[in-house]
């Protein structure tokens, strides 16, 4: 088994030397290079699903994604593998590759068969290799990388005496590849504008791509690359709006707003199962998918104003999400049902979903501070300073102090400390409108046998309950702004650079002039220039596809 091992050794060098690179550009400026990316969980087993479809069953434990500047795909350009993620990454990538080589699936998904399946067969692994290898790498393959992709396969298969277990390990070593793993922005000359550097067609097809379908590019996109026309505004943008068109940006605006909104802190959400028993996974996952459905049928279904979905009564429910809101639900068993709070409910918007008042409480109680923290931090865009080291909570945890029996009391005593009282003033205020929310999402009239005052304000404008809030939060222009800045960044996989500040607000002006329709928002972003700004590559550095072929040269598996 030398040749696997040496593979695998080729493999920990190459992505050793993309993480030195990841890590070397965290100490540049945002917009001063060309960005590189990992792949998150979800993007890649979409890719292994797309390819191979979703019998291939991805499993294993993957490398952490670290959220910066209030995105995970921020985060994912300064992300690193460390050894013992790229061994979890061999386990992976192997497992997915006997599954593709299996018996059951072989016949489906290997265009044909070996002259011989216990010996190498070089026409066919070939075959295999170049179809599935540009959907992997997201552009054709050299012609020297396919001859060692084959190489690998024959090898292989002589040393196990099996065709298919030859080409497995070819495909895992693709699947575990930085070519695979990381996105990478390349520069090539702009051959319209004499010594300017343009974002190559290939980079551009993905960077739209995982925008707006959170997945590679399909071959009708790679084609559009190959065939130049993504260089052109009508060509870039009839792949903009072909793809804005399909079933598929359904799943990018759930991949963007599960990033905007957090939810990668479900996994770590803990509640105290005594005070809340309806609390609990399902329930928590329940939740997410609750909102992720309500923002994916007002913005991309119905195309409404996207500030709709902090004031809509209309949502739809799980008969476990009904049980904690303890509405009455028609539901088939374990399905889902349309389902609208009555109006004058304080039910209203995302903002009272179980996913964000359960999300933004503590394990045992709620959390106006957290809550009010977190209309500010993500859904304003508005950045609240930490709290000092030697601040004393004791005071506001104590839910059974006589004297300050609610969290408003409580608070306020607190508050009364010159240390806090800034920050507070900033968040309290508003997560108090969400009080009648317990820490698992259920309405409550009171708090240790004493009425919840539910008002509050939100830089000026006041409210008397959770739908006012929402209605605040509607009509506050910081949240239609914040969404521009959020959809932006995360589709450029860094914060936009100061010279990028006027794109930014025109951005925001077309926004507000097309009624705050988000769709319409993403193909104002996608079909911009500025989206596709690419540093030129540093002196002495070859630019496009030659500079591609030569990275490929000197990172390639080899024997």
């Amino acid at each position: 088994m030398a040749y696997v091992k040496k593979a695998l050794a080729s493999v920990a060098l190459a992505l050793t030397v993309c993480s030195t690179a990841l890590l070397a550009a965290d100490e540049k400026p945002a917009g001063s290079d060309a960005v590189t990316r990992r792949l998150s969980q979800e993007q890649y087993r979409q890719v292994v699903s797309d390819l191979f479809g979703p019998s291939i069953k991805v499993g294993g434990r993957f490398e952490p994604d670290i959220r910066r500047d209030g995105l995970l795909a921020m985060g994912a350009s300064q992300v690193s593998v460390t050894a013992s993620g790229l061994e979890e990454y061999d386990k992976i990538a192997r497992n997915v590759a006997a599954q593709v080589v299996s018996e059951q699936h072989r016949d489906t998904l290997i265009p044909c068969k070996p002259a011989n399946a216990k010996a190498p067969d070089d026409a066919c692994a070939a075959q295999f290799l170049s179809e599935t290898g540009p959907m992997l790498y997201r552009r054709p393959l050299m012609p020297e990388e396919l001859q060692s992709r084959v190489k690998v396969a024959a090898d292989a298969a002589t040393g196990l005496k099996d065709f298919y277990s030859g080409l497995g390990i070819s495909l895992a070593t693709m699947l575990e590849s930085p070519k695979f793993l990381f996105r990478q922005e390349i520069a090539e000359s702009d051959p319209n504008h004499a010594g300017q550097y343009r974002m190559d067609a290939y980079s551009k097809a993905s960077q739209l791509s995982f925008f707006l379908w959170n997945a590679a590019p399909d071959p009708e996109l790679l084609a559009a690359a190959e065939h130049g026309d993504l260089n052109s505004d009508k060509g870039l943008a009839k792949q903009v709006d072909r793809m804005i068109a399909s079933p598929r940006l359904q799943g990018g605006v759930r991949a963007f707003f599960t990033d905007m909104l957090g939810f990668d802190e479900f996994e770590t959400l803990a509640k105290d199962s005594m005070i809340f028993p309806k609390f609990n996974t399902k329930v928590a996952k329940d939740a997410q998918e609750q909102t992720l459905r309500t923002v994916t049928n007002l913005l991309v279904t119905q195309k409404a104003d996207y500030r709709d979905i902090f004031t809509t009564h209309k949502t739809y429910l799980s008969p476990l999400l009904a049980s904690v809101y303890e509405v009455p639900l028609v539901a088939p068993a374990g399905g889902w049902a349309t389902y609208e709070f009555p109006e004058g409910d304080p039910r209203a918007g995302i903002v009272s979903q179980v996913s964000f008042v359960a999300l933004h409480s503590h394990p045992g109680r709620s959390s106006p501070t957290l809550r009010g923290k977190a209309v500010r931090e993500v859904l304003l865009c508005q950045k609240v300073p930490t709290p000092p080291a030697n601040v004393n909570f004791t005071l506001v945890q104590d839910t059974k102090n006589p004297q300050y029996k609610t969290a408003r009391a409580r608070l306020h005593a607190h508050a009364t400390d010159a240390t806090c009282a800034g920050c507070h003033k900033i968040m309290d205020p508003i997560g108090l409108g969400l009080e009648a929310f317990d820490s698992g999402g259920s309405l409550r009239a009171s708090e240790n046998g004493e009425t919840i005052d539910t008002t509050g304000e939100l830089d000026g404008m006041k409210f008397t309950d959770a739908g006012g809030l929402a209605k605040a939060v509607h009509d506050d222009p910081a949240a239609p702004a914040c969404v521009v800045s959020r959809a932006s960044s995360y589709g450029l996989g860094r914060l936009p650079a100061k010279d990028e500040a006027e794109w930014v607000k025109n951005l925001q002006a077309g926004f507000k002039e097309g009624g705050y329709r988000f769709p319409a928002l993403l193909r104002l972003i996608a079909t911009s220039p500025e989206f596709y700004r690419v540093a030129p590559p540093q002196m002495g550095a070859i630019d496009g596809q030659s500079k591609l072929a030569q990275t490929n040269s000197n990172q390639e598996i080899r024997k």
